[in-house]
């Protein structure tokens, strides 16, 4: 598939031309009262209160600017825009994720952001570099991070303390987990020690980097490295001694949903579900969570969303000023006492931290020393597809996780030659 196939006709309407950005800062157009209105496309309600106060904040600044979110639920936020943008009507400011960054940057859609970062010093370098990272294509900036997730080993105290077995801690290894697990799994009870799910982000990205592995590298596939291997043999490791449910069995259920209803002692998840778990009375009286535990190396996986300004937004002006003001400390601050997510901008942390004193959430931002950006091509989600096609047997226990996953790393390949063609 070649790289402007899943945008095809969505995104190449018109042709962009390379003064885009100055042509649309001297179009910015005011509705009533003389004032400019942006739209602004998000996809989570749950953020949605918070992002509303940090547009109040915003416009008490700029009084001649006003913000309309667009909420959009994820399940066809993408759908939606791109035909947005085919038909001109795209939010002037959206969410965007690493999944789709390289893909909307090459197809000339986002505006760069570098000039605009450099005239105000925006201060890019408070927000993770790995994060910032993330959305910086080919020598240039797209999106300017918001928030940030990592993957931190929840518990469920109580299932420990049944099965006489010490809590996890900074100290362990994976061999510490696969103790664990076994002693925790308790047929009868229906409860297993740990979920297997194939879950990418969550489960086997983390063990993955853990094992010095890897799964995209100067344009090729690591999934057959003997190290990534090794990686993905964690988790069907797991199912196959029974500690684990398979894959199948998560079909429908989500390894986040066994947690909850305590069917399962430990899970990998990430950051923003902890007001998950914390609106389930059983997980907020007796759940924990500490980093995850050490394989070769110490690894966990960062994402977090960006916000990116539409190249065919005819407000320039006023969405980089939207944008700038949310890189800032204010803003931060603002969505860090939101309690959602964690706030991606420097030392602005501590309202989400006590948001929910439960639980050790500190454990999450102290694994940014070891994050592993979320890996992202091009077309990524083509060669995310072969992921979930090719290892779903050996995470159900019914194939050899070598052989899937250098038929993977194939498959993968030819999928990243695509792109340059």
């Amino acid at each position: 598939m070649r790289r402007r196939t899943l945008l095809a006709g969505a995104l190449a309407a018109t042709p962009l031309a390379a003064g885009c950005s100055t042509g649309g800062e001297a179009s910015d157009t005011a509705g009533a009262g003389g004032r400019t209105t942006l739209t602004y496309g998000i996809w989570d309600v749950a953020q949605a209160p918070g992002m509303q106060q940090i547009i109040k904040a915003f416009e008490r600044e700029n009084p001649d600017v006003s913000v309309e979110i667009q909420l959009t639920p994820w399940n066809t936020y993408w759908t939606t825009l791109r035909t947005s943008m085919r038909g001109g009507t795209a939010p002037d400011v959206f969410w965007m994720n690493a999944v789709n960054i390289q893909l909307y940057a090459a197809n000339g859609v986002l505006e760069p952001l570098g000039e605009h970062i450099e005239r105000d010093r925006t201060p890019v370098g408070k927000h993770p570099k790995a994060l910032v990272d993330i959305y910086a294509y080919d020598g240039e900036q797209y999106g300017l991070p918001k928030d940030f997730d990592t993957i931190g080993l929840w518990y469920n105290k109580e299932l420990f303390d049944k099965a006489g077995v010490k809590y996890p801690d900074s100290s362990w290894t994976w061999d510490d987990l696969r103790d664990a697990a076994r002693e925790l799994t308790n047929p009868k009870a229906r409860v297993y020690g740990i979920t297997a799910e194939m879950d990418r982000q969550s489960k086997f990205y983390p063990t993955v980097f853990g094992a010095g592995g890897y799964v995209l590298r100067d344009g090729r596939s690591g999934f057959a490295d003997e190290r990534s291997i090794e990686g993905l043999r964690f988790w069907t490791d797991l199912v196959d001694r029974g500690w684990s449910p398979p894959q199948s069995a998560m079909a429908e259920v989500r390894s986040r949903n066994l947690y909850l209803s305590e069917q399962t002692a430990m899970n990998y998840d990430l950051s923003a579900m902890a007001s998950f778990m914390y609106g389930t009375p059983a997980i907020k009286d007796h759940g924990g969570v500490t980093v995850l535990p050490k394989g070769r190396e110490r690894a966990t996986v960062i994402h977090g969303l960006a916000n990116v300004i539409s190249a065919k937004s005819r407000k320039k002006k006023a969405a980089w000023k939207f944008v700038d003001f949310m890189a800032r400390r204010p803003a931060a601050e603002i969505q860090a006492k939101g309690g959602v997510t964690i706030s991606s901008y420097e030392d602005t942390q501590d309202a989400w931290l006590k948001s929910m004193p439960e639980f050790d959430l500190r454990n999450f931002i102290d694994m940014l020393d070891y994050a592993v950006p979320y890996p992202s091509s091009r077309n990524t989600a083509v060669w995310e597809d072969l992921e979930y096609l090719l290892l779903g047997a050996p995470f159900s226990g019914k194939g050899n996780i070598e052989d899937a996953a250098r038929t993977l790393a194939k498959q993968m390949d030819r999928a990243l030659d695509e792109e340059g063609k």
